[in-house]
């Protein structure tokens, strides 16, 4: 229970963070956020390790946490070497993956469909991320798919962000189609084609919502 109420709090902040309700290196105040949430101290503390873990801030020893504002450069950049992570994981499932792997993936193929018909954002994007760690599995490479697992943990706030852009998440639901088609087919060039296409697609509409972001920003700061 003390771990979902975690989870919750930390997606609360995670939001308010990417949309620039906190200026950053600006400390957060522990008293101030239990209180907004009515939870007690310890989830949020949990909250703050994960958001560290993210990048999204940094704990500095008896002064707390503070807002650490990845730079735009380094936001493409790591997208763009995500892009290519998933795209190698891909080409490797293509390869590696089982008949049960490929049951599990299209169980949340369809428990994403599932999401867009009800209109559920936060169940499709906890559908989709299952469907990329599966797909960080079924590579057959233990280290790959952890080193694809810690960056799109360093990447969630912004992936969850950029399915809120108009009509994204059906055009995001159509590319995990066309993944799992080739999947199918066992064809690894162009799983690892769709996955990268799917990626860099993310980066591209982040660009736009960055754009949102910084103006936002800059108009609570100004």
């Amino acid at each position: 229970m003390g771990t979902r109420i975690a989870d919750s709090v930390r997606e609360r902040i995670e939001q308010m963070i990417v949309t620039g309700e906190f200026a950053d290196g600006e400390r957060l105040d522990e008293v101030k956020l239990a209180e907004q949430f009515g939870v007690s101290r310890t989830p949020l503390r949990e909250a703050f390790q994960s958001l560290a873990a993210s990048g999204l801030v940094t704990l500095e020893a008896r002064r707390g946490a503070f807002i650490r504002h990845p730079d735009f450069v380094e936001l493409v950049e790591m997208f763009e070497v995500m892009a290519e992570i998933e795209a190698m994981c891909g080409f490797r499932a293509a390869r590696h993956v089982t008949e049960s792997q490929m049951v599990a993936i299209g169980v949340t193929i369809d428990a994403c469909e599932a999401a867009i018909a009800q209109g559920d954002f936060d169940e499709y994007y906890r559908e989709n991320e299952t469907f990329h760690h599966l797909l960080y599995e079924a590579s057959g490479n233990r280290f790959l798919a952890r080193e694809a697992a810690r960056l799109h943990k360093r990447l969630k706030p912004y992936r969850r962000l950029q399915l809120r852009a108009n009509g994204r998440m059906p055009q995001s639901m159509r590319e995990h189609r066309a993944v799992f088609a080739a999947l199918e087919r066992n064809d690894s060039k162009a799983t690892a084609a769709a996955l990268r296409q799917h990626v860099a697609i993310q980066g591209e509409r982040f660009n736009d919502l960055m754009a949102s972001y910084r103006q936002m920003a800059s108009l609570r700061t100004g």
